[in-house]
């Protein structure tokens, strides 16, 4: 149970900085934080929370991450349905958080797009569902590539969460426009369940691509890369 909480919460914490940095923070005129600053709050949510509970549930905080490392021979594949069970409930509730404040707001009418992904239409800078499509399963086989790498008992003791965060850091970077960044199903599906729009419509995707992109790498980190 101690796993599964840590999980919980470090997945709130997710979803409740990186997005909550996107819907109150990024826009917020003149001194927002903009692209930038969403990508590197995503980045240290995962460090921080890395760092905190970790060392209790391996700080997975996301479905695919737990599927790419099961894939990857470093997780058994009988805890992997209460850790998602527990990830996307605390994406979840940190998403509800984030919908009490934002409707508290003196001027508030809608929660718009709410840090949501998508792609075509829904996509911020209007790119292709092939397009996202491919951005998803990248980075994320790149991002367990770097989890799988980091965490190896050939790397350096102690890093690991920063290389994890950066790494996130990075994707927000490339992918912001392409789909808002996903890479993480919890987090796709917590704001589309809010989000005004069709969304929820199009976050199969949002799970598809990421957990195909977290097998493949896995499996390229086993292959080529595992200590023999």
């Amino acid at each position: 149970m101690k796993k599964l909480f840590a999980e919980f919460f470090g997945t709130f914490w997710l979803v409740f900085g990186g997005c909550g940095s996107a819907v109150f923070a990024a826009g917020f005129p003149e001194l927002g934080i903009g692209f930038v600053g969403v990508s590197f709050a995503f980045g240290l949510t995962v460090l921080t929370m890395a760092y905190a509970v970790g060392h209790i549930s391996g700080g997975h905080f996301n479905p695919a991450v737990s599927i790419g490392l099961w894939a990857g021979g470093k997780f058994e594949a009988k805890s992997l349905i209460g850790y998602i069970i527990a990830q996307v409930l605390g994406a979840i509730l940190a998403a509800l958080t984030l919908w009490a404040i934002m409707s508290g707001k003196t001027d508030f009418i809608s929660l718009n797009s709410f840090a949501a992904n998508g792609y075509g239409d829904l996509s911020p800078d209007g790119y292709s569902m092939l397009s996202a499509l491919i951005a998803e399963v990248v980075l994320t086989a790149f991002f367990l590539i770097v989890i799988l790498g980091c965490t190896n008992v050939r790397a350096p003791k102690g890093f690991a969460p920063i290389a994890i965060g950066l790494a996130l850091t990075l994707i927000h970077l490339i992918s912001i426009p392409i789909t808002n960044t996903s890479v993480n199903p919890a987090r796709s599906l917590s704001q589309a369940l809010f989000a005004d729009g069709a969304y929820l419509s199009q976050v199969w995707l949002f799970w598809v691509a990421p957990i195909a992109g977290a097998i493949i790498g896995g499996f390229i980190h086993k292959t080529f890369f595992e200590k023999e």
